[in-house]
Order: structure tokens, then sequence, then C-alpha cells
């Protein structure tokens, strides 16, 4: 199923531009029902915070601006009431909110968030779940021993996945965003960043932090982004999605030369998958 589901997905989103331009009854459209009813019949998760002006942000960038946009001849704000539409601008840290750390974030010739290839934004999804764990080490950073046990539960790390770290911090986003201010907090080691990328072949790596270090040498990000793979900050509601099985989708502005945006990320899981429901 997995596989047809990546089928339906790349398809979908790819092909379905050019699908509709065709006529009724032709066999692209029949393709084209199968694949959209198994996307619409797995169950989709939203692993993206919304973000606003009082959102959780490291505190050497500070908080977005977020203003209404102005008619620069009167200096008045555009109204629905009086102009007939609204808008604003947004004044922000592009690592704001859930959002995409690209390579050039610490590599001066690292990749951008617009080079970064359409099939690095759909990807299996493996989730390895410490909150077991932090409640004797409130700050355990993953180790190759836990990946090594995850694997003996749920199997070999897919070659070509997404890996997902679950603290369930993200689910004091609203309601204690203090939280995100502590230093230092669960996160990855060094060392199974390493292992997952050379060894297991992940492409990417997600976490519910803003940071992908327990210590202020930032070794782990420092290495992933320096080696070719990017990351995806404050995820949501890995809760929701199983440990393997899911699809993830990551979506995020075309910025050229752009070193970090928001995104909008999410997690389909397939519906014969038992947590699908």
């Amino acid at each position: 199923m997995i596989h047809r589901l990546f089928a339906a997905i790349a398809f979908s989103l790819i092909s379905m531009g050019a699908l509709a331009q065709e006529k009724a009854g032709n066999i692209h459209d029949s393709q084209a029902s199968e694949l959209l009813a198994i996307v619409h019949a797995s169950k989709l998760v939203d692993l993206t915070h919304a973000f606003s002006a009082s959102t959780p942000v490291w505190s050497g960038f500070g908080q977005a601006v977020i203003t209404p946009a102005k008619d620069p001849k009167t200096g008045q704000p555009y109204t629905i009431d009086k102009d007939g539409f609204r808008a604003n601008y947004f004044s922000m840290v592009g690592q704001y909110g859930t959002h995409i750390d690209p390579p050039a974030h610490f590599d001066a010739h690292g990749a951008t968030v617009d080079a970064i290839p359409l099939n690095k934004m759909i990807l299996p999804l493996v989730v390895f779940d410490i909150t077991g764990l932090l409640q004797k080490d409130p700050d355990h950073a993953l180790s190759v021993n836990d990946i090594l046990a995850w694997e003996r539960r749920h199997g070999r790390v897919p070659a070509g996945s997404f890996a997902a770290l679950r603290t369930d911090m993200s689910k004091d986003w609203d309601t204690n965003p203090t939280r995100f201010k502590r230093s230092p907090f669960p996160a990855w080691s060094l060392a199974a960043v390493q292992f997952l990328i050379e060894q297991r072949g992940v492409v990417a790596i997600g976490h519910e932090s803003l940071d992908t270090d327990t210590t202020p040498k930032m070794d782990s990000e420092t290495w992933l982004l320096q080696h070719g793979h990017y990351q995806i900050e404050a995820m949501a509601h890995l809760d929701q999605v199983p440990s393997t099985g899911a699809v993830l989708i990551a979506m995020w502005p075309k910025v050229k030369d752009g070193d970090g945006f928001p995104v909008r990320v999410m997690a389909v899981v397939p519906a014969d998958h038992p947590q699908a429901h």
C-alpha cells in the first residue's frame, strides 16, 4: 500500500494540472481518480504549527511583526469595507514557526530552499518516540542505541526516509511557550544524526524543538547542514502518526537563494494502517 500511496501523491501533485485537460473517459482520468481515491481515503495529519507575532522563536531573532498593508498614497490600511480586500505585511526571520533549515543556513555553498528538488519533499516518514525516556532524562539526546532498539521493533530505517523525533514539546507551543526558551532540551545526538545519514541513507530530519542539539555547540545541526541535508524544526502532532508506514509531504515558498522559511508539512497515513483510524 505504501508504494501505491507514493504513486498517488506524486501523480496527484505533479500531474493533475495536465490530466485535468484530458477528455472525459481517457485512461489517464481513470488512473488519476484511482490515485486520488487512495489519498482521500488516507488519514492526513498536519505537522505544522500556526504562527503569529507571539510565536516562540529563538531570542537571537526576535518576534515577527505583522501589520496591515497600507495604500502608499494615503497611508491608510486596506480594508474589505473600503477597498474590497485586505492584506498584511510580514516582517520576520526565515526560521520562524514550523520552518525549514536548508544546507545554506550553515553552509555558504549549500543548497538554498529553491534548490531542493521536489523528490526530496515527499518522503517515507519514520518517527522516533523518546517520550518514554524523558521522565528519567528530560534532556535526552537520541542515541545510536535508541535507533537500534527502534529497529528491533519496527525494522530497518528505510533508505531515503525523513526521520522525525517525537518529544511532545509541541504540545506546549501555545500553552507554555516559555518551554521553547529552555536549554538544553530533548533532541538529537551527533552520533545518531551521522548514523542515520551515513548508515541508513536518511534524506532529512525534523523535530519539535527550535534546535537540533542538546548542547549549545550546534554540532548535530552543523554537521547535518554542511553535509547537504535539510531539517524541519518546530514540528507538531508527531503523536498522531505511526512510527513507520506514513509519507511526509513538505512544501515551502520557492524563495530565490532563501536560507530558511516557514513550511507547511503533513503526514499521509495509508487507510489500511492500524493507526489510520
